[in-house]
């Protein structure tokens, strides 16, 4: 039987609901949560993410500011910008969107945002906290995958989960969330890599496995234990002609074979894609509500 479909999409209209109430509790005290997103150069992927990004702003009525600039703006200038929005008070959540041009060192700019404002959640800070299990603000696709889980009733707890990919915006994350002594945590994780030996056999260990890497075709449907939960975290862009834009997207997973084999499975599209955008959303308005002191 093929794998029950975790959908995305239906996951993120239930968060972006349940923000209602709370934005509206702050336009009673005169506060619009805003957002400000900084996209440095003209990299087609990055603009595709922050056009949905405000638009995911819009329809809750959020306050959004794009900041275009050209790809040979200068580290200086982009961290004026920063320290700019970081003293704008109509601006709770601020984002540089990666990837940045070769000449800016992306860390110097992270740690220029000010973490309580610091919607991504990429900031030592924040990533500290999160690993001692008191965070403020959590990285968005990461929390993303542990609504999705929530929302399906896949509890972790005792399983073993495989994540394939170990970067700072999801591997290491994602597993940092399963590890913790909380609800929706006390997995069994195991971080593999491209320096993993015997990667299909570590894999089919898992009884959630999670692609993280960036690479379509990663994970194939002999390195899925029967009843796994599969996750793809992948968004890659493959070249197709038959396609109106001459592309496709495709997750890191093997889509057909492992949805035979899996008992849930995520999409790409329709997958993590929309909860990391819902889980920025969450963010801000989490952002606004411990900026003007009105948190829950």
């Amino acid at each position: 039987m093929a794998a029950q479909l975790i959908d995305g999409k239906l996951v993120a209209a239930a968060v972006k609901e349940g923000l209602q109430s709370r934005i509206s509790r702050l336009a009673g005290r005169g506060v619009t949560p805003g957002l400000a997103a900084v996209l440095v150069g003209d990299d087609p992927a990055s603009v595709t993410y922050v056009n949905s990004k405000v638009k995911a702003c819009g329809k809750l009525n959020l306050h959004s500011l794009v900041i275009r600039k050209p790809g040979d703006l200068s580290q200086g200038e982009l961290l004026d910008i920063v320290a700019e929005l970081n003293e704008n008070e109509l601006i709770h959540g601020i984002l540089v969107q990666s990837p940045l041009p070769p000449h800016i060192d992306e860390l110097a700019v992270t740690l220029a945002i000010r973490p309580d404002k610091d919607v991504d959640a990429f900031h030592p800070q924040n990533v500290g906290m999160l690993l001692i299990g008191k965070p403020h603000l959590l990285p968005c696709t990461p929390h993303g995958i542990i609504k999705l889980l929530e929302h399906y009733g896949i509890d972790p707890a005792g399983k073993e989960v495989v994540i394939v990919g170990r970067s700072n915006i999801v591997g290491k994350p994602v597993a940092a969330l399963l590890l913790q002594k909380a609800a929706m945590g006390n997995a069994t994780v195991t971080v593999a890599h491209s320096q993993s030996r015997n990667l299909p056999e570590i894999t089919r260990r898992a009884d959630i496995l999670i692609a993280a890497v960036g690479r379509p075709g990663t994970v194939s449907a002999d390195m899925v234990k029967p009843g796994a939960v599969v996750i793809d975290v992948g968004q890659n862009r493959v070249p197709d002609a038959g396609a109106a834009k001459g592309y496709r997207v495709t997750g890191d997973v093997d889509f057909e074979a492992c949805r035979e084999k899996a008992s849930y499975i995520t999409p790409v599209p329709g997958g993590v894609g929309p909860m990391t955008i819902a889980m920025l959303a969450a963010n801000t308005v989490t952002a606004a509500e411990h900026l003007c002191g009105c948190a829950p």
